[in-house]
């Protein structure tokens, strides 16, 4: 099986990111999957540095618990567990049928240009 990759950017043009996509996919074969953010805003609400660590314990650990996940994080269950479910959402892990939590991704790649938004000046 094929090592899962995963590109993140920040398009504010969800449009514009999907059509690049599907440019890639044409190429044929696995090029990897993409998720979008329209703004940094988004992306940082979206991905703390406490998502961020559980996302990394994950590719470290394997599939594994919330509960065995907090302890290996020293954090509250309850809080991995929202922070977890976001994560989940977004689609950067998974959970099985079991309910255990798996980072499906070998590599992840934040592709992010910051630039000035005039419309907001």
């Amino acid at each position: 099986m094929e090592k899962r990759t995963l590109t993140i950017t920040l398009q504010p043009d969800w449009k514009a990111a999907l059509r690049a996509a599907g440019k890639s996919a044409q190429r044929g074969g696995y090029q990897g999957e993409f998720l979008n953010f329209e703004s940094p805003g988004i992306f940082f609400s979206r991905l703390s540095e406490r998502r961020w660590a559980i996302i990394n314990a994950l590719q470290v650990t394997g599939t594994v618990g919330v509960r065995e996940l907090a302890r290996y994080l020293q954090r509250d269950v309850k809080r991995v567990h929202a922070d977890a479910q976001v994560l989940v959402e977004l689609g950067l892990i998974e959970r099985d049928d079991k309910g255990s939590l798996t980072c499906p991704y070998a590599d992840i790649h934040v592709d992010m240009h910051i630039t000035p938004n005039l419309q907001s000046a």
